[in-house]
């Protein structure tokens, strides 16, 4: 392996939200502890990226920026070479973020009082930006049953039908629950959306995170008839760890809901950091992006093999995308609180409650596995010694 995953580096006092959090609700903790909630890397950042901004750095002045040719020219070919579609320049709006970016499409997109559909349990932000914009959020409960998860159909297409449902949030592949959806299963929710007027905003931000024996689905490399009634949200913060420079592109190819929200949003755009940052992320670091996915498929592996061995009351469901994966706890048997406690202050794991992700998320919990292996092999023998005490 060309590069390295196995060094920490330790992120207490430079702001790092979830090594903050985590002192926060346990100042006491033991310096070697490492926080597993907030959807960021332990990894170092690709060293092409570093050097790339660093060459930048010796010759720029960093005034008023925008996009380069050089800056589309990485992000469509990066998409060409991985995920089968080719972006137009006329396509491109860029955010500062994809949660920025959500709630200020569904401002641009809907009245007060319209439903926007989710598919729960889902990424917690969904909900806050539908409430901000005073939309009512509408729950298309996933099916889980052995630890696999479904989308019920029948619920789905109600819900669409709705006269109040105006949007829909993909969340492709889908945070927390790890699913890769299929082309059937996007054909058929897309066909649905269409049939009922419902615009598509599809959140495909992990969608460089896929692991061995499966494919990720760009809604914009399929069908070219459902690209007037979607849009896409990408960015290579979570697959190139560059989260705190808040870049993303949003691909919106009906010209008319396009300036619908440019004329919402009044502007905007990414610092000049950040549109550097993607330009080397995209041309320069395929190499490193390949070699972080295999590092966590064997996290993933690690996790599942220990959990089969040590604890097998604790089931993870298939983590076909991301790197975020989804356990199962209800067998533990243990209250919200509870199951905090056991956490938190016995096993020193600062995950994410499933409960935060909205129905179906209740007993579960969600834990970030792009940290070195040493890190995760430490936490889940903390895991194990707590469960024994219980």
């Amino acid at each position: 392996m060309k590069y390295d995953f196995d060094t920490l580096v330790k992120r207490n006092g430079v702001g790092a939200y979830k090594w903050d959090a985590m002192k926060r609700q346990n100042p006491a903790l033991p310096e070697d502890i490492v926080p597993f909630s907030v959807a960021d890397m332990e990894f170092k950042n690709a060293p092409e990226i570093v050097e790339g901004l660093k060459e930048y750095l010796d010759t720029a002045i960093l005034g008023y920026t925008g996009p380069t040719e050089a800056y589309f020219r990485a992000v469509i070919g990066f998409m060409e070479r991985n995920h089968g579609f080719s972006p137009k320049k006329e396509w491109f709006m860029e955010f500062a973020g994809i949660v920025p970016a959500l709630r200020q499409i569904i401002g641009a997109l809907t009245e007060p009082g319209d439903g926007v559909m989710i598919q729960t349990p889902v990424y917690h932000q969904f909900r806050n930006v539908i409430e901000f914009n005073k939309c009512v959020v509408v729950e298309n409960e996933l099916i889980e049953k052995d630890g696999v998860y479904t989308i019920d159909f029948e619920d789905f297409e109600r819900k669409a039908a709705r006269e109040d449902v105006k949007l829909f949030v993909l969340c492709s592949p889908h945070n927390p629950v790890g699913r890769v959806w299929t082309q059937e299963e996007l054909t058929r929710m897309a066909e649905i959306c269409m049939k009922h007027n419902v615009y598509i905003l599809d959140d495909e931000i992990h969608f460089d995170l896929i692991m061995p024996g499966y494919k990720h689905v760009s809604m914009l490399a399929m069908d070219e008839k459902y690209w007037q009634n979607c849009l896409v949200c990408t960015s290579p913060g979570k697959t190139f760890n560059l989260a705190g420079l808040q870049a993303s592109n949003i691909f919106i190819p009906d010209e008319t809901v396009y300036k619908k929200i440019q004329k919402y949003r009044g502007g905007g755009g990414l610092n000049a950091l950040s549109y550097k940052a993607v330009e080397f992320a995209y041309d320069r670091s395929e190499g490193w992006m390949k070699e972080m996915v295999a590092y966590v498929n064997e996290n993933k592996n690690f996790v599942c093999n220990f959990l089969a061995e040590h604890l097998p009351m604790i089931t993870a469901s298939e983590m076909e995308g991301t790197y975020l994966i989804w356990l199962d706890l209800r067998r533990l048997g243990l209250t919200a609180e509870a199951q905090e406690e056991l956490l938190q202050k016995k096993a020193y794991i600062f995950s994410d409650a499933g409960y935060i992700f909205g129905k179906g998320g209740e007993g579960f919990e969600r834990i970030n596995l792009a940290c070195p292996r040493h890190v995760l092999k430490a936490a889940m023998e903390r895991l194990e010694q707590a469960v024994k005490e219980m």
